[in-house]
């Protein structure tokens, strides 16, 4: 629970650091990388409840981002397809919680800790 702490430390992080950053008409440098981890967002939302945790924590994670982006309505859904992406990745292949899923979710934890951190250290102000 303490890298699902950090993770959301470090999502508030890149959300405050992009967040005063002016619309951009071609892609920010970051953009790939908000991209993946909406989709990471979106996976762990999809494994976490899989695996017993119930509620919506990474969706609301993922509101947190969108929110503070504030993007106009074509990147918004760049963000929503990028997270039920994520979300739907496992759909197929997991229906119930074993140790792959496991690792799955621990994996995807220190890829969105990274993100976060690498975008904040990058491009916040």
């Amino acid at each position: 629970m303490r890298r699902a702490s950090l993770l959301l430390a470090a999502c508030l992080a890149v959300s405050t650091a992009t967040a005063a950053r002016p619309a951009f008409s071609a892609e920010a440098p970051f953009e790939p990388g908000l991209m993946r981890l909406a989709e990471v967002l979106g996976s762990l939302h999809f494994l976490r409840n899989l695996c017993g945790e119930k509620g919506n924590q990474w969706r609301g994670e993922m509101q947190k981002l969108i929110d503070s982006e504030n993007p106009d309505p074509e990147r918004r859904a760049r963000f929503i397809a990028s997270f039920n992406r994520g979300y739907r990745s496992f759909g197929g292949t997991y229906t119930q919680c074993t140790a792959s899923a496991t690792e799955a979710i621990s994996r995807y934890m220190k890829e969105g800790e990274t993100l976060s951190r690498d975008i904040a250290s990058r491009y916040g102000n």
